[in-house]
């Protein structure tokens, strides 16, 4: 069991380094990943943010440097949407929303 779980963290470390790198190469989209973040005994609400390469969050600090986690903490994600960006106030345009972590690592989905 031990293993499976470090298998899923270890994809979703690459998950998001492989989202940045699509998304430098397409700067005129943002995604935003929302899933949980576990804790001993609950779960947060969590999201990230990646725009033109880089991740931020609402929610939570994560890790910049590449050669680390970008969240220290268990989590997962239950849903990925695609906007055109830059967003402004008002007019989110959402391109695409999946509940698959594997969908927009297809840069044709980025479209």
């Amino acid at each position: 069991m031990g293993g499976i779980l470090v298998f899923l963290i270890m994809a979703e470390i690459d998950l998001i380094r492989n989202l940045e790198k699509i998304s430098f190469m397409i700067p005129n989209r943002l995604l935003k990943l929302q899933g949980y973040l576990l804790r001993e005994y609950s779960k947060e609400f969590l999201e990230i943010i990646i725009y033109k390469g880089f991740s931020s969050s609402t929610t939570h600090q994560i890790e910049i440097d590449s050669e680390k986690q970008v969240i220290e903490f268990d989590h997962f994600f239950t849903k990925f949407i695609l906007y055109e960006a830059p967003l402004t106030q008002g007019s989110e345009v959402i391109v695409r929303e999946n509940t698959d972590s594997l969908f927009f690592l297809n840069q044709r989905n980025w479209n």
